[in-house]
């Protein structure tokens, strides 16, 4: 969505309801400082969506952990299993471009948004 890239829509419709976590929201912030002159622009920016900050608790980490021979031979991150940690604790739906992830067999809803 900060960068304008296809899908951007399918994103903006459902931010209203998004949770993120806080592994997550550190990486878009990290995103936003490219496009902006400062940190603090690049926070205000990111604030301005609204998203709901989860933060990355211990109950989240060992999911995220239980994960990671699940999602290892597709390459996913920590941050990417803090998302589906978060996801599969709040039974939610993960919104990605990572075409990768509908491969994976996790018994949650995991839609392409490209």
């Amino acid at each position: 969505m900060l960068f304008r890239e296809p899908g951007a829509e399918l994103v903006r419709k459902h931010l209203s309801s998004a949770r993120i976590s806080s592994v997550n929201y550190c990486e878009v912030l990290t995103q936003a400082q490219k496009l902006t002159s400062s940190h603090d622009d690049a926070k205000r920016y990111v604030e301005r969506q609204n998203l709901l900050v989860i933060p990355f608790d211990s109950e989240q980490a060992t999911l995220a952990a239980k994960l990671s021979p699940l999602t290892q031979p597709y390459g996913l991150s920590l941050a990417d299993r803090a998302c589906l940690s978060l996801a599969l604790r709040e039974g939610g739906t993960v919104l990605t471009a990572d075409r990768v992830w509908a491969e994976l067999d996790l018994g949650l809803q995991i839609t392409l948004i490209r």
